[in-house]
């Protein structure tokens, strides 16, 4: 029994208290277009995807580091649902903490590259 708590612990990704994110990480983290497609795509969605469900260019290890990086920096939550791995975005955490960044990137995000 012990062991299969402790195996569902471990499938719980750490969240940063989003009062402890600084503006530099969550820069850094928006920089990467892969990662804002992403963002969008939760945005656009209004509900958590799956990782898999989200069309990215990318293989599934480096869209992994993209999920890791934007979780780190708290713009998204993750956990698991069955067998998948569910993405949800922060949106009104991140307003709290960064008032109008998030609605910037939205809306200019059709001005890309």
């Amino acid at each position: 029994m012990t062991t299969a708590r402790r195996s569902t612990r471990e499938r719980v990704a750490q969240h940063p208290d989003i009062q402890t994110i600084r503006l530099q990480q969550v820069l850094e983290a928006l920089v990467d277009p892969v990662r804002r497609r992403i963002i969008g795509a939760l945005y656009d969605a209004r509900e958590d995807l799956a990782c898999g469900t989200i069309d990215l260019p990318v293989s599934k290890s480096t869209a992994t580091h993209h999920f890791n990086v934007l979780r780190e920096a708290g713009l998204i939550r993750q956990y698991y649902a069955g067998t998948s791995r569910m993405n949800g975005l922060r949106q009104d955490e991140f307003e709290e903490a960064f008032p109008g960044l998030l609605q910037a990137l939205l809306i200019h995000r059709g001005r890309e590259d």
